[in-house]
């Protein structure tokens, strides 16, 4: 059955910007890009055997449940569960051989009983609050904790980490470092104490790019390994750093049919709320994407499409399951043709940047909110 809308993800992209980051990074370091929220919208099975395939040692998911997906799915790569684990899901932890972030006695104890019931030993790594303020602990608890996990059976105490809150939202960059050694003090804490993990990690995308003599000895790379910035910011302090070498290939092209052409007389409006109206008489084509499969409704009246090479602009509010675009322009436009909604068509690119100041949000939450129902097709 042919597809009225779909994502097209390039195999060649996805390896580019792994090599991208493993250049940056070294070989000496573990380079474990981050597949949450369905690889950033990529497939989270379909990017994930990619990444693989290009060298990823790890990977990072948000939930366990994507760990047992990918498990399934035959990838064998270790797994770092990035976000909160339920204490009754420790089987499954151990089932998968996940690691799983660890900021609760609560957590900790469950998995040294499910570790003991299966004869594993489950990997957690401590989460250091560095000044994000979203999951953590002080320099302090996270000794403590540390303690206790190395005093239990079925778990062993792998990893520490942290999570920068603004380095890519700023070219000013001193709270990041500020965070920096914060973290440093915690590991320097552990350390002390005797209870120091085996592995400590804290970049991101945009640290690894800006900073890449400071990656400790894991890198969690997100949003740059889908070939997007993670800001203009980040790409502005890039140049300015002279990492002019930094290339990165967006690695989605997102693409409807045309459902109709019709002629529509100048002055009729169009769609609901009777928003636009046409000035002149015009060719309108109905498109096979909507609101609810991802395309915003704030796109409505100020979005552009690609035809054939050419831009359309959104004519009218985005409806449900359909939108209307303008064609006049587009003399061959026909019922079946392919319309690229994020991506290239000659020489013209709608990129997510450009669609999130549309919108007016962040370019991460473009390809993330695409309907998962969407065939994501692997092109090479």
């Amino acid at each position: 059955m042919e597809s009225l809308a779909w994502c097209e993800i390039s195999r060649s992209a996805l390896t580019h910007n792994m090599g991208v980051f493993r250049q940056l990074v070294g070989s000496e370091r573990l380079l474990a890009p981050v597949v949450k929220a369905d690889a950033y919208g990529h497939g989270l099975v379909v990017a994930s055997q990619i990444f693989v395939d290009a060298g990823a040692d790890w990977l990072c998911v948000h939930e366990l449940a994507s760990a047992v997906t990918l498990r399934a799915a035959g990838i064998t790569v270790p797994l770092l569960v990035l976000g909160p684990v339920h204490p009754s899901c420790m089987d499954d932890v151990a089932a998968t051989g996940a690691r799983i972030v660890a900021y609760h006695d609560e957590t900790v104890d469950a998995a040294a009983a499910a570790g003991l019931r299966h004869g594993v030993t489950i990997p957690l790594h401590l989460k250091v609050e560095t000044g994000n303020q979203r999951q953590g602990l002080e320099a302090d608890e996270c000794v403590a904790l540390a303690q206790r996990i190395v005093g239990l059976q079925g778990v062993s105490l792998e990893g520490a980490s942290t999570h920068y809150a603004d380095i890519e939202d700023t070219t000013n960059h001193s709270f990041a470092r500020l965070q920096r050694e914060r973290f440093e003090t915690a590991i320097a804490a552990m350390d002390a104490a005797g209870v120091r993990p085996a592995m400590i990690h804290a970049s991101n995308s945009a640290s690894a790019i800006l900073w890449p003599g400071v990656h400790t000895d894991l890198v969690r790379v997100g949003i740059g390994c889908y070939g997007l910035w993670p800001s203009r910011e980040t790409y502005i302090t890039a140049l300015m750093v002279d990492r002019h070498d930094v290339e990165l290939r967006p690695a989605m092209t997102w693409k409807a049919r045309i459902a109709q052409v019709r002629d529509v007389p100048a002055g009729e409006t169009v769609g609901y709320g009777r928003t636009h109206r046409t000035t002149h008489d015009s060719r309108l084509a109905v498109v096979s994407i909507g609101y609810w499969d991802g395309y915003d409704r704030r796109l409505s009246n100020q979005a552009h499409v690609l035809i054939q090479g050419q831009r359309a602009p959104v004519l009218g509010r985005v409806c449900m399951n359909l939108m209307m675009v303008d064609v006049s322009h587009v003399a061959e436009a026909q019922t079946g043709d392919e319309v690229v909604l994020l991506g290239a068509s000659g020489e013209e690119r709608i990129t997510a940047e450009q669609m999130a100041d549309w919108i007016g949000t962040i370019q991460y939450e473009v390809p993330t909110r695409i309907h998962a129902r969407l065939v994501r097709h692997v092109v090479e």
